[in-house]
């Protein structure tokens, strides 16, 4: 059970930082985003689920983390 857990936590990682690295932020267009715009523009379409996504998984990801360590406590 332990190490099914560990390894979700793993693969449940290495997707939340892809789905992280995807969102654009500004105006430039680079994997990592640019300077901070004064421009605000609404999320639509694929970039709305991408966001909502992230949320979801990272609160899914807390949640496995503290149920993990919750096994690892008592060992």
């Amino acid at each position: 059970m332990e190490t099914a857990l560990n390894a979700i936590t793993i693969v449940l990682s290495v997707v939340l930082v892809g789905m992280v690295l995807l969102q654009v932020k500004g105006t430039g267009g680079g994997i990592f985003g640019q300077a901070y715009s004064t421009n605000f523009r609404t999320r639509r379409g694929f970039e709305q689920t991408l966001f909502r996504g992230t949320i979801a998984l990272t609160v899914i990801f807390v949640l496995l983390a503290l149920v993990s360590a919750r096994f690892i406590d008592r060992g």
